[in-house]
């Protein structure tokens, strides 16, 4: 006998119920399953490139007998003995002139020193791929043996510029050039992009004139990044004359891009402030001016600043208008000023990405760890902001 099923007898059972159960279950199975597959790629992504960043850290040194004298000075090839030649880096041996200059006293000595080790003795150290005849291994070996070759910490990653000899290529220059982009960003979105949001939410009319700006504000937010490249080089360069591959271009370029940004979050921000606190300072007898320049703008400042640093961040990770503005040059030395030829972090790390050499690839995966770290920094400062000065209504 067939058995009954007991929801029948109920006048308000849906039969699509268990369907809709089902459907609910498979829902959420697929959002974990999104979400573990997310954390796990970011997890995969974030070993691959620390384990290749990492020992890039670290440089080879070789300690061997430098010899000060006329003849180094003349040909830097005859400092050191002829057998290590082929294992310390060129780069290194160009700079024993200029340092018998500034240094007179070493002319005729001979200096037991730590060298910089060609790019091939550091990968052959480390394990990675390298590229030395046999006996330059053997002498390796030796000299490893006997403790006349070690792993320091590179400093030269941080005080030298780009290089084309990879063990002598740093980050310097970029990070000079990053930060004074990224200071005339400021200096010129911030300000007009803030007087701009509270003239919209505080003053203006409702019109069609203030609603078309609202929507091309809003339209130019999600205009991709490169569109900015190519209007600053349209306008700085090309109609201004401004000085190509400039913080000074490069700046005002993504203060072009950061302006939607910091706009959209100060109207946030204001449009938060109850109006429980105009409407008192009105009572009181303020004018509009007053109230929003004492009450209305210094409630918002906490949320206006921390979407000003989440815009300053993403400016600072863009690397295609600022490819089109020529800020992808090989600068070796540091920018003195908004107006000389500089480079920026992430245009540095393009650059590397596309050499030949094994060395790039882990000085690669180490500045893209040092600009992460600047971002995540950025954004944390962002949220601690807002937590200790963000107001509750």
């Amino acid at each position: 006998m067939k058995r009954k099923n007991k929801n029948t007898d109920n006048p308000f059972y849906d039969p699509s119920l268990n369907k809709r159960h089902r459907s609910s279950k498979r829902f959420k199975t697929f959002t974990v399953s999104s979400l573990v597959f997310s954390i796990a790629f970011l997890v995969f992504f974030l070993f691959d490139m620390v384990s290749k960043g990492s020992p890039a850290f670290q440089q080879a040194y070789l300690h061997i007998d430098v010899t000060y004298s006329q003849e180094s000075k003349n040909s830097y090839r005859k400092a050191i003995d002829r057998k290590y030649s082929r294992i310390v880096s060129r780069a290194w041996l160009r700079m024993i002139p200029k340092m018998i200059e500034e240094n007179p006293e070493l002319m005729g000595k001979t200096i037991k020193t730590w060298v910089l080790a060609d790019d091939q003795v550091d990968q052959y150290l480390k394990g990675h791929y390298y590229k030395l005849k046999r006996k330059d291994r053997a002498l390796v070996d030796d000299m490893k043996a006997f403790g006349d070759i070690d792993l320091k910490f590179n400093e030269i990653f941080f005080k030298n510029g780009d290089s084309k000899t990879p063990e002598y290529a740093g980050l310097k220059s970029a990070i000079v050039g990053s930060v004074l982009t990224l200071i005339i960003t400021m200096a010129f979105a911030f300000p007009i992009g803030v007087m701009t949001a509270i003239y919209l939410e505080e003053f203006a009319d409702d019109n069609k004139f203030t609603q078309t700006i609202e929507v091309n504000i809003n339209n130019l937010a999600a205009i991709p990044s490169i569109l900015f490249g190519l209007l600053g080089l349209a306008i700085f360069i090309n109609l201004f004359g401004l000085p190509r591959s400039s913080p000074l271009v490069g700046g005002l370029t993504l203060a072009l891009m950061t302006l939607p940004i910091i706009i959209v979050s100060s109207r946030a921000a204001l449009r938060a402030v109850p109006d429980s606190i105009r409407q008192a300072g009105y009572g009181l007898g303020l004018t509009k001016i007053e109230v929003t320049r004492d009450h209305v703008l210094p409630l918002a400042f906490p949320g206006i600043l921390t979407g000003s640093i989440i815009g300053l961040a993403q400016a600072m990770g863009e690397t295609a208008p600022l490819i089109i503005i020529g800020m992808i040059a090989f600068i070796p030395d540091s920018p003195g000023s908004i107006f000389e030829a500089a480079t920026v972090m992430p245009a540095q790390l393009f650059t590397w990405a596309g050499m030949p050499e094994r060395m790039y690839v882990e000085k690669t995966a180490a500045g893209i760890m040092v600009l992460l770290t600047i971002l995540i920094s950025l954004n944390s400062l962002a949220i601690y902001l807002r937590k200790k000065y963000e107001v509750k209504w």
